[in-house]
């Protein structure tokens, strides 16, 4: 999912962070044991990467009150059957039963969310791994099932692109394996798995997330990512015409919360300030967004007449034109 966009909040804003729900979403790996060809997944354990549409922020509310499954079934259901299924969440999420949804309630049903989402996605790919089905992954059943068909049959990756796909992910791989193998025996847990695919959820993790997030952005490899390194990775100018205005302010994000130092680059350290700030968290921000945007009547919490009244910003989607496509004639789309 996508770099915490940028949206008007209540109160000062916060430093633009990469959300840290989901690394290796919809990961397209090989089924286990049939060396199937690889495909090339996102290579570093990012929280996110930029989004600059007409309506920021849409499709991350949606996922993130919902979850990315949840979220998908919402997109085929009508106006009016969103607001029905949307009426009983808000419902779960009322904790104390006292008729009002309050931003920490809200903060935790988002928590909740994104806790069942990380914990769902290990289930469904732990059977791929488990090849001997001892309820552990070593990392050579790993290293056959995602890459044992790259190792058996290299004369089909002689395109340079591939090679160096390949060759940089299958350490990188191990590396983070071994990080997240706590005990050492080679073999995750279900917990250590979890790291593996999630580091940015686990303490002794977030070195690997700063780590690979330095690798890839920094082009020069001299050890730091300068200002043009930062924009690159969010923004191509293909055309060769005047940057957005977004990418101009991004440019003074960079200058002004980025580089600590102002010594014109950031730093591992400064890195990790960047997309893990240890004072910022991402669903006590959302749930003070949604709030904000929701709450008519200015009080600080919501009702379900409130939440059902603005039933696209919580469950709205680009999917379906934030539920309007649902309503039109197949003509019309």
């Amino acid at each position: 999912m996508s770099r915490f966009p940028v949206r008007a909040l209540p109160a000062a804003p916060a430093p633009m962070s990469r959300f840290p729900v989901r690394a290796l979403p919809d990961v397209p790996f090989p089924r286990a044991g049939a060396l199937g060809k690889p495909t090339a997944r996102q290579e570093r354990a990012r929280p996110g990467a930029a989004q600059h549409e007409d309506r920021p922020g849409f499709q991350y509310d949606h996922e993130a009150f919902l979850g990315k499954e949840e979220a998908r079934s919402f997109d085929q259901l009508s106006p009016e059957e969103s607001r029905e299924r949307l009426g009983k969440i808000v419902d779960r999420i009322d904790d104390n039963k006292d008729g009002y949804i309050t931003t920490e309630e809200l903060k935790n049903w988002i928590k909740r969310v994104q806790k069942r989402y990380i914990y769902e996605n290990v289930a469904k790919v732990w059977k791929d791994y488990d090849l001997n089905k001892d309820d552990k992954i070593a990392w050579e059943e790993y290293k056959q099932a995602t890459y044992g068909y790259y190792l058996e049959n290299p004369e089909e990756f002689q395109d340079a692109t591939d090679q160096h796909s390949f060759k940089k992910m299958l350490p990188r791989d191990e590396r983070r394996f071994k990080t997240a193998d706590l005990d050492g025996d080679l073999a995750a847990t279900r917990e250590e798995f979890t790291a593996f695919l999630h580091p940015e959820e686990f303490e002794h993790m977030k070195n690997i997330v700063v780590l690979e997030t330095l690798e890839d952005i920094d082009k020069n490899e001299d050890g730091f990512v300068d200002q043009d390194e930062y924009i690159a990775d969010m923004f191509a100018n293909e055309e060769g015409g005047p940057e957005p205005d977004w990418v101009i302010t991004e440019r003074e994000q960079f200058s002004d919360f980025r580089d600590l130092n102002k010594d014109g680059k950031m730093d591992k350290d400064e890195i990790q300030h960047w997309i893990l700030p240890q004072d910022y968290d991402h669903a006590l921000a959302e749930a003070r967004h949604l709030v904000y945007e929701s709450d008519v009547d200015k009080d600080q919490k919501l009702t379900k007449e409130e939440v059902l009244d603005n039933w696209n910003m919580f469950v709205g989607s680009q999917a379906t034109n934030y539920g309007e496509d649902l309503t039109r004639n197949h003509d019309e789309l």
